[in-house]
Formats: structure tokens, C-alpha cells, sequence
């Protein structure tokens, strides 16, 4: 069978280290004390500093976690990824793999070992699988290599059985996706690449943790054509092979930290980034007034200060959409910096129902913020000198959000209290300290 085209492939992306004018600037991270339970910490910020410094970025969760789950495709030998993030999602991937029967050796500085060619069982734990969406990506690769799988649903009851229709694994095929979701596009490229025969995926998503996966699965031997793009052909193959591989830079950890220059009207430099990975973020920080430069190989420098963002920044209109758009996972953080700005403001939620339960804490805060179906229509300062936002004990409800109250209670006057913190803990790695290196007033206590 000819395939309808051919697109080539590039090497797998390295994190660039901190450039040594920066890093000999940057203090270490501290590691604050931490108990297991982080259901009972809060975070404390008193407002109304300014932030400066420079932020190291972590490797993308969202990558790191469909990576793990691909590193079940090979059993030809044992896989070394690098660049995975410190945090609870990927502690409980981890997790998952042991319990199919996997190896994982943790070497310290965000590199794992998985040597998965002896798995022992279709059946992941439930009850670590129940805790992030991603644990529902192992369903691909366990049915293509065990020709079953019973995977329990992300965050609820139940469990999904599959089984190969010949018993033994799967067969190419072309499959359209309605909706080019992340998910859905990551297990069929993890399933069609260890498929017998070609699969065709078609309106699949573009986002860079996609590509970063079929990244993967190349270096481990699978053959697919179109990364990046909206088509797919693979090539299946009866198994892959171990590889090195470093995920890319977290995108939405990079924009969460740029909102929180903007937010604070303050200065930040951050490294590694893959600018071309954050343009829809980059416009819409350009449009509300921020002044963004690249200072270097993966550079950014974003000022928000009065000085250079010529006056006070301003509302504006943002839609969600699937990548290139702007994302969704940084529509909470938006929405906060939008509170403190001049003008109305509206934001209009497209890809996922019911994200804006950060909604209501904001209004804790004093935001002005009205919500009519899945639009927000935000009030914003109505002169430069007025603070749009006072500090209050507020609760996060997801991660996105969380950070969300975080980066408003650093824009509030007096104190702030954010408990749910294990939401953050979830996707961001030392977040508050990464924030405290950058002159943020904020603590991580234990509730009483």
C-alpha cells in the first residue's frame, strides 16, 4: 500500500540546560518541608509585590505522562525518559506501570527507567488509574501487545473491558476523529503504531505533547508520517524497541509563570521554552500590553513593569480552542490577570463544559465577573491606581484554577489563603518555591 504522503520526522527535542549568565544569577530552589497528605496544606500569599529572577521550566506533564504510558509499546527493551516532572500525576502513572507489572527505576533528576517487557497483567490498579485522566492511555498499548485490557474510568465507577476481535492483538484500519482530542489521538497513535498493518488517523490533535509522543514512538522503532499535522499514516509494527528520549518543556508551566509576570506588573525571564509552542500566549500577553523578547536559545523574558508596557495593561476578548488556539489550560490564569486589568474583558470557554468553577473564588477576591453559559464577561479596573482585588480564604477546585487563586492572591492587597492545594500539586513542580525565588511572599503551611 503507497503511502498518500511522507513527512519527515525530527530528532527528538533536548532540554536546553539554564544559560550560565542566568543560572549563576538563579538560587537554588528550595525544597519546602512537605507531609504526605497534602490534602491538608495551604498555600499563604500576601499581595501587591513585584516578581523578577528567572524561572527554570520543568518537562511537560501532559508529554511526560502519555511518554510513560508509550514506554508499554516496548517490549524489545527498556526505555529512559528524561525531563519527567516531580509531581503527583506522574508519581501516579508510575504507579500504574508498576502494578501491570513494568519496572521503573527512579534515577533522580526527572529521569525514569521503564523496562516493560515482561508485563504480568492487563488489569491497572483502579485505584491510581481513577486519579488521572491520563491513566486511561495504558488501554492502547495493553491491548495491542495482550489483546485485552480492563481499564477503570478516570475519576469515577466502573471499568472499560476490551478485547482484540481475534483475540491476539490488532489490525490497521482508518479512523476520523470528530473532535481532535488530545486523549483519544495519543491512544490510537500508541495502539496503530504496534497494529498489524497502516492505519490512517485523521483530524487528529496538533497540540505539542502529540507530536512529542509520536516523537517517541519513533525513536523506539514505530514508523508514523504526518507528525504535527491534522493526518496520520503508521505503519504498524509487531513491537518497539527501548530508547533514550527527553520530553519537551511544559507550555502551560511556561505560561502560567508568564500570566504571573503580567499579573504582578513585574519582569520574569524563563528557560527552556519552545517559543513557537506558546504563540497564541504570546499574542494575547502582547495584546493585553506586555512586552515580550526572546533573549536567547530558548529564552523569554516577559515585563509587565509600567515602565516598559507603556501604562496599564488591557481587557480584551479570548477563546479557547484546540492548538494553535489558546489553550484551555491556562483560560483560569487569564481570567485572573484579566480582573486586574483596565476595561471589560471576555472569555468564552470552547473546548472543555464546566471550567469555571475558579470562578466563584474569584469573586472572593472582589473579581468582578459575570458567567452566562460558558462565557465570562470580566470588569476590570476602572482606574490605573485601583486594586481590583483583596486577599480571602479561597479553595481550589482543579488545577488550572488553583494556580489561578495563586497568581490573584499575589495581585491582592493583604493576605490570601488558598487551601486544595493537592490539585496544584497535581501538574506544577515546586511551584510556590519556584515563585518564592522570584520575590513572592508565599508559604506552604500545614492546616490545623
Amino acid at each position: 500500500m503507497a503511502l498518500p504522503f511522507s513527512h519527515s520526522i525530527p530528532s527528538p527535542v533536548s532540554l536546553h540546560p539554564m544559560p550560565s549568565h542566568l543560572a549563576a544569577d538563579a538560587p537554588a530552589v528550595p525544597v519546602l518541608p512537605r507531609s504526605t497528605d497534602h490534602h491538608h496544606h495551604k498555600l499563604v500569599i500576601s499581595g501587591g509585590g513585584h516578581l523578577s529572577g528567572h524561572v527554570p521550566i520543568s518537562g511537560s506533564k501532559n508529554s511526560a505522562l502519555a511518554v510513560l504510558a508509550g514506554a508499554l509499546c516496548c517490549s524489545g527493551g527498556a526505555v529512559e525518559v528524561r525531563g519527567v516532572p516531580d509531581i503527583s500525576d506522574a508519581r501516579a502513572m508510575v504507579a500504574i506501570l508498576r502494578s501491570l507489572g513494568a519496572q521503573v527505576q527512579e534515577r533522580g533528576g526527572g529521569e525514569l527507567a521503564v523496562d516493560s517487557t515482561a508485563l504480568s497483567s492487563a488489569v491497572p490498579a483502579a485505584d491510581e488509574v481513577r486519579k488521572i485522566r491520563a491513566g486511561f492511555f495504558v488501554l492502547g498499548p495493553l491491548v495491542a501487545r495482550l489483546g485485552e485490557a480492563a481499564v477503570a474510568l478516570p475519576g469515577g465507577h466502573g471499568k472499560v473491558h476490551v478485547k482484540a476481535a481475534n483475540g491476539r492483538g490488532l489490525t490497521g484500519g482508518r479512523f476520523h476523529l470528530d473532535y481532535p482530542s488530545v486523549g483519544a489521538s495519543e491512544t490510537l497513535m500508541m495502539a496503530a503504531s504496534m497494529a498489524e498493518g497502516v492505519s490512517v488517523l485523521t483530524n487528529v490533535a496538533q497540540e505539542p505533547e502529540v507530536a512529542d509522543l509520536a516523537r517517541f514512538l519513533v525513536a523506539c522503532g514505530a514508523q508514523i508520517k504526518g507528525v504535527g499535522t491534522r493526518t496520520l499514516v503508521i505503519d504498524g509494527r509487531r513491537s518497539l524497541h527501548g530508547a533514550q528520549f527527553t520530553v519537551i518543556p511544559d507550555r502551560i508551566e511556561t505560561g502560567t509563570f508568564m500570566v504571573a509576570a503580567a499579573i504582578t506588573r513585574s519582569c520574569v525571564s524563563l528557560s527552556p521554552v519552545i517559543p513557537c509552542h506558546l504563540t497564541s500566549i504570546i499574542d494575547k500577553l502582547s495584546a493585553v500590553g506586555c512586552r515580550i523578547s526572546q533573549k536567547g536559545d530558548g529564552i523569554l523574558e516577559v515585563s509587565a513593569a509600567t515602565a516598559t508596557a507603556g501604562g496599564d495593561l488591557r481587557g480584551l476578548y479570548l477563546k479557547t480552542l484546540p492548538y494553535p488556539g489558546f489553550p484551555t489550560d491556562l483560560q483560569p490564569q487569564f481570567m485572573a490577570l484579566l480582573t486586574t486589568c483596565g476595561g471589560p474583558s471576555i472569555v468564552e470557554e470552547s473546548v472543555f463544559e464546566n471550567r469555571m468553577h475558579h470562578v466563584k473564588e474569584l469573586q472572593k477576591l472582589g473579581a468582578r465577573i459575570e458567567v452566562h453559559g460558558r462565557s465570562a464577561f470580566v470588569k476590570g479596573r476602572t482606574t490605573q491606581r485601583n486594586v481590583a482585588l483583596s486577599g480571602s480564604k479561597v479553595e481550589a477546585a482543579d488545577l488550572r484554577g488553583g494556580a489561578a487563586l495563586v497568581l490573584a492572591g499575589m495581585a491582592a492587597r493583604g493576605v490570601t489563603e488558598v487551601v486544595g492545594v493537592h490539585h496544584i500539586d497535581r501538574g506544577y513542580e515546586n511551584f510556590e518555591a519556584k515563585l518564592l525565588n522570584l520575590g513572592a511572599d508565599i508559604s506552604r503551611e500545614v492546616i490545623c
